[in-house]
C-alpha cells in the first residue's frame, strides 16, 4: 500500500523554511519496491519549494536517492513481512528512515572489491552525514542523515 504524497506531505507551524515536511509510506509484506521508494523521494523533494522552501541541490538528491534505494532494497532482501519509509525535511538536513520487521541490525561488511553485493550500507555512510540503527518492538529502523549544507 502507498499511501499518495498529496495525502502524506505535512509541514509543521511556523515559518516554511523552518517547518518540517514530512512524508510516511508502508508496503505490505512483498508489495515494496526500490523503484517506488526513489519515486516518493523525487516527488517529496519536489514538493519542498512549493512549501517555501529552496529546492534541494542536485547532488544531494542524487545522494538521497542512493540510500533509500540501498535501504528499501535491504529491508526487501533481509526482512521479513512490511516495511515503511519516512522523510523529513528541515532547514539543516533530510532524513531518511526505513523501518523493517527484522531485529537483526545491519552490519558493514569490510571492503572486497571482489564481491559482488554488500556494498549498500558503505555508500549509505558515504552519502550521509550520520546514520543511526534503532530496534523497535517489531524490528528496527535505519536512519540516514544527509546535511543540506556540505561543509
Amino acid at each position: 500500500m502507498v499511501t499518495p504524497l498529496r495525502n502524506q506531505a505535512a509541514a509543521e507551524q511556523g515559518t516554511d523554511e523552518q517547518a518540517t515536511l514530512r512524508y510516511g509510506t508502508a508496503w505490505t509484506d512483498g508489495a515494496a519496491r526500490a523503484s517506488d521508494a526513489r519515486q516518493a523521494l523525487r516527488a517529496f523533494l519536489a514538493h519542498a519549494p512549493q512549501n517555501g522552501r529552496l529546492p534541494v541541490p542536485a547532488p544531494l538528491a542524487m545522494d538521497a536517492e542512493l540510500a533509500v534505494s540501498e535501504l528499501v532494497t535491504n529491508a526487501i532482501r533481509h526482512a521479513p513481512g512490511p516495511c515503511g519509509m519516512t522523510l523529513q525535511l528541515s532547514g539543516e538536513e533530510l532524513t531518511i528512515t526505513v523501518w523493517d520487521t527484522s531485529p537483526e541490525k545491519p552490519a558493514v561488511r569490510e571492503t572486497d572489491r571482489h564481491r559482488i553485493g554488500g556494498h549498500g550500507l558503505h555508500l549509505v555512510h558515504a552519502v550521509s552525514h550520520r546514520v543511526v540503527v534503532a530496534s523497535q518492538a517489531a524490528g528496527k529502523r535505519i536512519t540516514a542523515h544527509l546535511r543540506l549544507h556540505r561543509r
